[in-house]
């Protein structure tokens, strides 16, 4: 088949509800563009490729997922115009299946490509995904009773078990000498440790009794 360029599916860590289902006769000159920006602080990154031997046979792919369901599409009505973007409100992994149900109506399997994350790529993923949690958590303020941890109770750094610090109110801890919020101190530790990312959430790397202050156990504990 005569190539002329590809249908793209592409995610970013900033925005991990979408994905950018697009098409581009060179697809690294497209990222390379879109990556160009300054208004998005994590990088795009291709997740797969169907190569097409049509331009713009993305248009059907997104006429498709519309009639399919149309409020997955991006829109965005700003002063009275109408903005359809090109980003869909789904994972990566649904986008690649409607791609591979194309392919295989068409015979064309071989056309579609999986691209593997590069290991900079997962750390973005990883970096963003922590910022994010930080946040969330951030906004549901919790405290140390409703995990059941009394005032004077040692924590663990789960990186280094050699690092302690010591519950002294229902929302801060000590640590050598002077006082944190949990998320501050593991952030102040994970510096230490050569990171740029100050943005940790204390409960995934502090422990309590031998158990980290993890998502799962506040969902056990129904907090």
């Amino acid at each position: 088949m005569e190539k002329a360029g590809v249908i793209y599916i592409l995610t970013n860590p900033s925005f991990p509800e979408y994905v950018k289902i697009g098409y581009a006769d060179d697809v690294q000159k497209r990222l390379a563009q879109l990556n160009s920006s300054e208004c998005v602080p994590f990088s795009f990154r291709i997740y797969a490729t169907y190569d097409v031997k049509d331009r713009l046979t993305d248009k059907k792919v997104h006429s498709l997922i519309d009639r399919l369901n149309p409020g997955l599409r991006a829109i965005e009505n700003n002063n009275g115009k109408k903005h359809v973007r090109e980003f869909y409100a789904m994972s990566a992994e649904n986008a690649y299946k409607i791609l591979e149900d194309i392919a295989s109506i068409n015979g064309l399997q071989h056309n579609l490509k999986r691209i593997a994350p590069t290991k900079d790529e997962e750390n973005q993923a990883k970096e963003a995904g922590e910022i994010k949690r930080h946040y969330e958590r951030k906004r549901k303020s919790l405290t140390f009773d409703e995990y059941g941890i009394p005032i004077g109770a040692e924590l663990v750094y789960t990186k280094d078990p050699s690092i302690k610090c010591k519950v002294i109110s229902n929302k801060k801890v000590e640590f050598e000498g002077k006082e944190y919020s949990l998320s501050a101190l593991a952030g102040e530790l994970n510096i230490r440790r050569g990171s740029k990312n100050k943005y940790v959430a204390g409960t995934d790397v502090f422990s309590y009794n031998g158990e980290v202050l993890s998502w799962e156990l506040r969902t056990r504990l129904g907090i």
